[in-house]
């Protein structure tokens, strides 16, 4: 645990991605939360796809819109980037001194491990920048600790937790792929001769592991956001009277999305 070049780098890889990412990731979350069935203004499938949505964030809400709740993701990946690959690196020396030495079983194990307790720890962040991206009118002039706190106070440390579950599955299959397939990748790209050990090596190794860890975990990913974005009361009010709250659990969030 004495080397911490890999928590540093590793926090400050994930702040540069999420400054460069976040409004795919504001589209992501607009069409995840579409087609609920209790909240009127998210039962409407407003959005097409994500070109479309950009276009109609933009037009109806301005630029803006795109990158509304980048405070609470950027502090998001200053802790959970940072432990997540910091942990991540840290197993794998523990268990191997060398790169060439490293097996794909281990680098999973290890994945897995760094993605539960990163995104545990940094789930309050996640919480308020889903919200904050689905457009919530009590988050809209708030700062990220007056949002904390108005959460606590009307939900509780369940509020601010909302969701781990889901998140830490969702952060076990993305860490557990992302990381060893980033590791893979590059090794074999280097050992075919085609590339050499440089930044677009880097560059296309991550962009393979990207894509096969939000495949795989964009189901968990969905109930997730669904998740979080609703808020901890006992009923809410419909035209009918009082309703139970939209999603009991995961398992009641899977069976009702369609």
């Amino acid at each position: 645990m004495g080397d911490w070049r890999p928590f540093v780098y590793g926090g400050l890889a994930s702040i540069t991605a999420e400054c460069g990412t976040f409004p795919i990731d504001t589209t992501k979350t607009r069409l995840q939360i579409q087609g609920q069935k209790i909240e009127a203004k998210h039962t409407e499938l407003k959005y097409r796809g994500m070109t479309h949505a950009v276009f109609r964030i933009c037009k109806e809400e301005g630029v803006r819109a795109l990158y509304f709740g980048l405070g609470p993701a950027l502090l998001r990946q200053a802790t959970y980037g940072t432990i997540k690959i910091g942990i991540y690196n840290t197993l794998k020396r523990a268990k191997f001194k060398e790169a060439k030495d490293e097996t794909l079983f281990i680098n999973v194990l290890c994945g897995i491990v760094a993605g539960v307790i990163s995104s545990a720890m940094a789930n309050p962040t996640d919480v308020l920048k889903v919200r904050m991206q689905a457009k919530h009118q009590s988050f809209v002039q708030k700062t990220v600790m007056q949002s904390f706190i108005k959460i606590y106070n009307k939900e509780g440390l369940r509020g601010l937790w909302r969701g781990v579950g889901p998140t830490s599955q969702r952060a076990a299959v993305i860490a557990g792929i992302e990381l060893p397939v980033y590791d893979i990748s590059k090794k074999h790209l280097i050992l075919s001769g085609y590339m050499g050990d440089t930044t677009s090596t880097h560059f296309v190794a991550s962009f393979i592991a990207g894509l096969a860890g939000a495949v795989t975990s964009n189901p968990i990913d969905v109930v997730k956001t669904r998740l979080m974005n609703q808020r901890n009361l006992k009923h809410y009010l419909t035209e009918g009277g009082h309703a139970p709250a939209i999603y009991k659990g995961s398992v009641d969030c899977v069976i009702q999305v369609k």
